[in-house]
């Protein structure tokens, strides 16, 4: 079966069968072509999809994520990840091992095509030629038979008229012979281009046309065999990445096997346990004998007594608890927590102060590993001035240990406050259980502790929206009353800022270096002095942080620090 013997006469068709082959081997390409954009498509949408319900960093949210069945479904998420990005290997791999690699066929198919029928048009140029000087030598061999003839039948005339002069006649003769003579060369002629045509004509139809449709032929059977083996590696490259996608759903799977309620149930008594003691039996009171009424120490009226008691005596604290009374009113009518977490019950407290110290500490090893890498490079500069200029890191070296200084404070402000709600909590095994009015009463008013004391209802629960809620508004009106009319405390001295102080936390403030403030109250051995910048700008900065220069007619001022 070969189309050089069976499509001999078929040119113009073979010509269109191959073109409408190579439209369809492009027709494929834009089909996988488009399989691969779908595949980067879903693989995009399922990433956004993963990250849409990833917890964001430093929130709420995250914490909310140590529970056993919300560890599952970030694994689920980070599956769905990797499951994104099976889907991304398989639009690269049907992308590099079909789409390009048929691309570079189909250009070299055309060239190969283009250059088959080239030739095949070429040889019937040939034989179209060869018929053409066959007609022209048949053509001039009849015209030279019938000038022959009539030379012929001229001669006979002349010949046979007794009027005609004998060298009329031999002129006749002699020309119907030279007619002759050119009749049987043009015969010759003619003869000799049949021969080379049907020769030429053989050769076209036996050997040129079937070795040419024959190239033809394969080069039309590989494209089928390349088109072929494209579909192969079309589903290769789909059934490669199902072992992975099985080991993401074996993931997901083992993750909702990993869901564990008990440990979830624990971790709900470790996140919202008050430290605090159910409340002790109440007393029978005999109203036959003198009133004598006992009331338990965790009973709801002492709770509210005691809460009342340390209100009173916080509201009284005024130059100490309440430095900047603008700046605690806004905080109290936001509900924003106080800085050493008193508004918290004694046991969430401690692990919220553990959990800062740790903060801490963390940001303390990250600058001093950032000051080690700048000693190191220093030193690098100082033997290799031509990489630059070691003075240049002072700065930086001086901003890095302020840093290490500034954290180093903050971690000994949590680290006493730390210690000191580890001092109240109640010791486990006890025989005497501890009530929750003696963590009360050993309570001692700080800074923002306006918010510590809570109530315990009946049941044992805590209740804290309440209590919070008239605390909060009993102190602020509190602080309306005393300190709107309070006179601001008087200038002491002036100070000059040594180093630039991002005052961030309550009751700071921020001042740059070389800046001059008031000093209004000196340094009473905790490291921090308390100035002024205007009528309405005051807090406290670190003391190492400013030159103070006291008027000696203050009140205890010192001579000069």
């Amino acid at each position: 079966m070969s189309w050089g013997t069976e499509l001999w006469d078929q040119f113009d068709n073979l010509e269109k069968h191959t073109q409408w082959g190579i439209d369809i081997l492009e027709k494929y390409i834009k089909f996988v072509k488009e399989r691969t954009e779908i595949e980067i498509s879903y693989a995009k949408q399922l990433r956004n999809l993963s990250k849409k319900y990833q917890p964001k960093r430093n929130s709420k949210e995250e914490e909310e994520y140590k529970y056993t069945s919300c560890k599952a479904f970030i694994s689920t998420l980070n599956e769905m990840n990797d499951y994104a990005g099976q889907h991304e290997v398989i639009s690269e791999n049907m992308t590099s091992q079909i789409t390009v690699e048929l691309a570079r066929y189909v250009q070299e198919l055309k060239q190969e095509r283009k250059s088959h029928f080239h030739d095949g048009r070429k040889a019937q140029q040939h034989i179209e030629t060869c018929w053409k000087q066959l007609e022209s030598s048949k053509r001039r061999f009849e015209r030279d038979c019938k000038e022959a003839d009539r030379a012929q039948q001229y001669f006979e005339k002349m010949d046979a008229d007794i009027n005609v002069t004998k060298a009329d006649v031999e002129k006749a003769r002699q020309q119907a012979q030279l007619r002759h003579q050119m009749a049987e060369d043009s015969k010759a002629d003619y003869s000799s281009a049949l021969q080379k045509f049907n020769h030429e004509q053989r050769e076209h139809y036996c050997t040129h046309i079937p070795s040419i449709f024959q190239k033809i032929q394969e080069m039309e059977e590989r494209r089928i065999v390349r088109i072929g083996e494209s579909m192969k590696t079309y589903a290769e490259v789909d059934r490669q990445v199902i072992p992975i996608i099985g080991k993401c759903l074996d993931g997901i799977a083992k993750a909702a096997e990993s869901i564990d309620q008990k440990n979830d149930s624990q971790l709900v008594i470790e996140a919202y346990k008050s430290g605090f003691e159910p409340p002790g039996d109440i007393e029978f009171e005999d109203y036959t004998q003198p009133m004598k009424r006992t009331i338990s120490e965790t009973s709801l009226s002492n709770s509210r007594g005691d809460s009342k008691t340390e209100l009173k005596f916080a509201s009284k604290s005024k130059g100490k608890l309440w430095p900047f009374i603008k700046k605690n009113k806004l905080s109290l009518k936001l509900g924003a927590g106080p800085e050493d977490f008193s508004n918290l019950p004694p046991e969430q407290r401690r692990k919220k102060l553990q959990q800062k110290v740790d903060e801490l500490n963390k940001e303390i090893q990250k600058e001093m590993d950032q000051r080690d890498a700048i000693t190191k490079m220093k030193d690098v500069y100082v033997k290799n001035p031509q990489m630059g200029d070691p003075d240049s890191l002072d700065h930086k070296l001086i901003e890095v240990g302020q840093n290490i200084e500034k954290l180093r404070l903050e971690v000994q402000k949590f680290e006493a406050w730390l210690t000191e709600v580890e001092g109240r909590l109640p010791i486990r095994g006890e025989q005497t259980r501890r009530q929750s009015g003696i963590y009360e009463a050993q309570t001692t008013p700080s800074v923002n502790n306006c918010a510590q004391d809570r109530e315990s209802s009946p049941d044992g629960s805590y209740t804290e929206e309440q209590s919070q809620e008239n605390e909060l508004k009993m102190m602020a009106t509190d602080f309306d009353d005393e300190f709107d009319d309070e006179e601001p405390l008087p200038t002491i001295g002036t100070c000059k800022a040594l180093y630039t102080f991002e005052g961030q936390n309550e009751g700071t403030i921020s001042i740059a270096e070389g800046e001059i403030l008031y000093v209004i109250e000196e340094d009473k051995g905790d490291g921090w002095t308390r100035i002024r910048r205007n009528e309405d700008e005051e807090g406290y900065v670190p003391t190492s942080y400013v030159e103070v220069y006291l008027d000696k007619n203050a009140k205890g001022a010192m001579t000069y620090i």
